[in-house]
């Protein structure tokens, strides 16, 4: 598989966007006016303690006060299967009011939501992640060969009788490297640590302790790879950096990091710019003919398959097998590309034959084994509907680059003009009869007004016999079709 790394940077924002085979798979991006907190270290205050939801509420300098749960608090080892881990304390015996707490930020602000903390502290490398004061010593679930995972954890069990002070779990990206590159990054971690240890005694409660590397760094970190090919940037001083990070911790890959000088931008080599604007849209076409409908909600997101324009050519199960078969690995990439997180529920077209079932079911699960975040898939349900769980830790793409519609507020629909007709008629008969006027003037947008004197005209006669007012209507161009007011004259 070819894969690209693409690295936009601009004064206000960098973006970067991961290409498989041309074809873009996954977009971040960070403004300076909202950067991300994940990883970060922040020495907080404990402002409020709520037992009922076993959570406290921590100060740690941010506009919103922080959520911290008290099963991020209580720690425990690893490997302790789910039957030996012992019972929660009450979250009023771990923190009180006033305390101060070093905490990490674990999902960034969402919504209305603060932001999620842990005091379970973790600092991530290129292969390795620091648990410190642990005894854990694991090897990511993504390796899933048995011998190379004996390996790592046999390397990474003698490099630790050296250092002794605390666990580590090694990343996806640790597969088949050697104990040098291991033992690198136990060192850089011990340095960040004690570092860190450092810090946290002179550092005021409110202030960040640890910092998370920058987006371009953090691409660099964790999606380099073997079968990245290139990493393409269009900043002269980010390459310089990106080149200074690559010579002390990926001095093998350092060739790959390219500077890209065209004078065609480098978002559009492979049309990302259309892809990240038809990643806003509910609706995402597949090459049959079929379709997706993605909605986002505040309790979860559905997507709906269609076969729209795809009639195929044998037998209708046919064409629902063929279609169900390429919307699993379109939603598997919509997924990844728009950042959907939390609950999703997945409408396949009704399928009848079993194996035609659990073949969409294995297309889906292998088109999300690329996918970084954590997911969990349910089997499909007597209704036809997928249930799964992907890990939300930021923002959606679509919650980052847009905002609700003033008009609609976001609902997605308008009131029709006869609808609002209908309400203009009810305010005129409410206000007539709660206050004294001689006349009426009702100003609403040029489409209700029009709706009113063309087809509305005799019912508009009959109300003005009714409350013994006359009526008169005003366009105006800056309202829209929901809006009216009703003045007294």
């Amino acid at each position: 598989m070819r894969e690209e790394i693409l690295i936009n940077v601009t004064p206000t924002e960098t973006r970067v966007a991961v290409v498989e085979n041309g074809m873009l798979q996954e977009v971040s991006l960070e403004r300076n006016s909202h950067v991300g907190y994940i990883g970060n270290i922040y020495k907080g205050r404990v402002s409020r303690v709520l037992p009922g939801m076993e959570a406290a509420f921590i100060d740690i300098g941010l506009e919103r006060t922080a959520f911290l749960h008290a099963s991020d608090i209580y720690s425990v080892e690893r490997e302790q299967s789910p039957d030996e881990l012992p019972p929660e304390p009450p979250i009023a015996s771990l923190v009180r009011e006033g305390e101060e707490v070093v905490v990490q930020v674990i999902k960034d602000p969402l919504g209305t939501k603060g932001a999620r903390l842990t005091t379970n502290l973790s600092v991530p490398s290129r292969f390795l992640v620091l648990l410190p004061d642990s005894e854990t010593i694991a090897v990511s679930v993504r390796i899933e060969d048995e011998a190379e995972r004996e390996r790592l954890l046999g390397l990474l069990g003698t490099l630790r009788q050296h250092e002794g002070k605390h666990g580590y779990i090694v990343r996806t990206n640790a597969e088949n490297v050697n104990e040098f590159a291991l033992a690198a990054d136990m060192s850089y971690l011990g340095k960040i640590w004690e570092c860190i240890t450092d810090l946290t005694a002179t550092t005021k409660p409110g202030e960040c302790i640890y910092e998370d590397l920058s987006l371009p760094l953090r691409a660099l970190r964790d999606h380099m790879h073997a079968d990245v090919e290139k990493v393409r940037i269009d900043s002269k001083a980010k390459f310089m950096h990106l080149q200074e990070f690559a010579g002390k911790f990926l001095p093998e890959w350092t060739q790959r990091i390219e500077y890209y000088t065209a004078d065609r931008p480098l978002f559009d080599l492979y049309g990302i710019e259309d892809e990240i604007n038809n990643a806003l849209h509910r609706r995402t076409s597949l090459k049959s003919g079929g379709h997706l409908v993605i909605d986002q909600t505040e309790a979860m997101t559905t997507i709906d398959v269609n076969t729209g324009a795809f009639v195929g050519h044998r037998t209708l199960e046919e064409t629902i097998y063929k279609t169900n078969l390429e919307a699993a690995q379109a939603l598997a990439r919509q997924l990844r590309l728009r950042n959907l997180g939390g609950i999703i529920i997945i409408d396949f077209i009704d399928m009848h034959n079993e194996e035609h079932k659990r073949q969409v079911m294995l297309t889906l699960e292998r088109a999300l084994d690329r996918d970084h975040a954590k997911t969990k898939i349910c089997e499909i349900s007597s209704l036809g509907l997928v249930e799964m769980t992907r890990k939300r830790t930021t923002e959606s793409l679509g919650h980052v680059l847009c905002e609700p519609c003033p008009v609609c507020s976001g609902r997605g629909v308008l009131k029709s003009a006869d609808t609002v007709v209908l309400e203009v008629f009810r305010e005129i008969m409410r206000s007539s009869r709660q206050f004294e006027a001689s006349r009426l003037l009702v100003v609403a947008s040029p489409a209700v007004v029009d709706r009113i004197l063309d087809d509305q005209s005799t019912t508009v006669a009959e109300l003005e016999e009714v409350i013994g007012k006359s009526i008169r209507f005003q366009r105006e161009e800056q309202y829209t079709q929901e809006q009216f007011d009703v003045v007294l004259l």
